[in-house]
């Protein structure tokens, strides 16, 4: 049985209070299971596309009212993609409240948060304890003996008032780390996460920032996702790591005041593969409500095709970051298989996620991405909601456009706030 909690806009309240992000870094050791065979929102404006949704409207960063429903962990598991992972140990350091404090909004009306900083110790490891202390002042406890240098901290937005920023360890390659951004009050919270871009063979979550702080500000717990890139791994390691990264956070949702029942994924580019081929994957995943793809590589075959005998470079440049993906073979012989599973649209299957995919009209990855994967899962009768833009904007830049960003907003609320859901 799900109990419903309504968390409150963190804007007004924030806004009043001086800023208080306190970044920590978490050190963990974890062993990855073998792998089996690309802003802020701009002003509101109306999207053209396939569907009549009604865009968003909001300022420059849309705050909104989250809700989250409180209820039990989804187990289940993640066949050989789930990670055997060891987390770190946590604990707490109160600080004073400045001013009138933070409130969230639930039911039953107005409860005033605390802020309080999460410090984290991995097994062996004595992690630096960073907290904001009387007005504005940064305080550093001493550590013993092999203690991290702690990050500098830096002033923020005061709209994030309370949220605390971690970076933890899911698996043991350098690559294999999220930022975890989170509040630090009692109630459970739905989950966004996030994937970068880059061809699969570059990018990096801190180009990300800006889009966590944005989706942190509505309500949500945010994690912010680093995945081995194809330089490191070839293909299946980057869905590992996603899939390894979603089973991380679902087991210690406690840790960070998450609700690992109901959360979506938000993938970029090529991470946009990634968020729609966790969103295939078998069965779906718990918890799992809603996939969006902004100019999602939903299909590597149609970028092989796409970028054969013709004059732009870009479409060029995906053909061969598919095929170097691929572990550096070319569709056909022993490396069918290889590409039968980073194509989406054939592991669609009944059950899967409905799916939100963006794309510009003349972008290099074309639209028809976005229609494969939306006639293959009609099939299984999935929904697929696709919105076309003008222009040739891609990744982050399309999500910047007018309108853009806010209306996905608004599908990810629907997808975790909404009653009926």
């Amino acid at each position: 049985m799900r109990t419903g909690v309504t968390v409150g806009a963190l804007a007004l309240a924030a806004a009043m209070i001086g800023p208080a992000v306190v970044y920590t870094t978490a050190y963990a050791h974890g062993i990855s299971t073998p792998a089996q065979p690309s802003g802020t929102p701009g002003p509101a404006k109306a999207g053209t596309g396939e569907t009549a949704d009604t865009a968003g409207t909001g300022a420059e960063r849309a705050s909104g009212t989250a809700r989250s429903g409180a209820g039990r962990a989804d187990t289940g598991t993640y066949g050989t993609a789930k990670a055997s992972v060891g987390v770190a140990e946590v604990g707490r350091a109160d600080v004073g409240r400045t001013g009138a404090g933070r409130t969230a909004t639930d039911a039953a009306g107005t409860r005033a948060a605390g802020a309080r900083t999460t410090g984290t110790r991995a097994a062996g490891v004595n992690a630096t304890e960073t907290r904001r202390t009387g007005a504005g002042k940064t305080g550093t406890p001493k550590g013993g003996k092999g203690d991290p240098t702690p990050p500098p901290v830096t002033e923020p937005d005061p709209l994030t008032q309370g949220t605390v920023v971690n970076t933890v360890a899911y698996g043991p390659h350098v690559r294999q780390r999220m930022d975890v951004w989170y509040q630090t009050d009692e109630l459970k919270r739905p989950g966004v996460f996030l994937i970068h871009g880059g061809w699969w063979s570059s990018g990096d979550k801190k180009y990300m920032t800006e889009i966590s702080r944005s989706y942190a500000e509505q309500g949500y717990v945010v994690f912010n996702i680093n995945y081995r890139l194809s330089t490191d791994a070839s293909w299946p390691a980057q869905r590992t790591d996603t899939l390894d990264a979603i089973a991380t956070a679902r087991r210690h949702a406690a840790l960070w005041s998450f609700d690992p029942s109901d959360y979506v994924i938000v993938g970029f580019s090529a991470g946009g593969h990634l968020a729609s081929a966790a969103g295939t994957y078998k069965s779906r995943l718990p918890g799992l409500r809603g996939v969006v793809g902004i100019s999602p590589v939903i299909s590597p075959l149609t970028a092989y095709t796409e970028g054969t005998d013709t004059f732009d470079l870009e479409k060029r440049k995906l053909r061969e970051s598919a095929i170097k993906l691929a572990g550096g073979c070319e569709p056909t012989g022993k490396c069918a298989r290889v590409w039968a599973s980073m194509e989406v649209p054939w592991h669609a299957s009944r059950g899967d996620a409905p799916m939100l995919v963006v794309h510009s009209e003349d972008e290099f990855v074309s639209a028809e991405h976005g229609k494969q994967l939306k006639e293959h899962l009609r099939q299984v009768g999935v929904p697929v909601t696709i919105v076309t833009e003008p222009g040739i904007e891609h990744s982050a830049p399309l999500y910047r456009l007018p309108g853009v960003a806010e209306r996905v907003q608004q599908w990810v609320a629907e997808k975790l706030l909404s009653p009926g859901r």
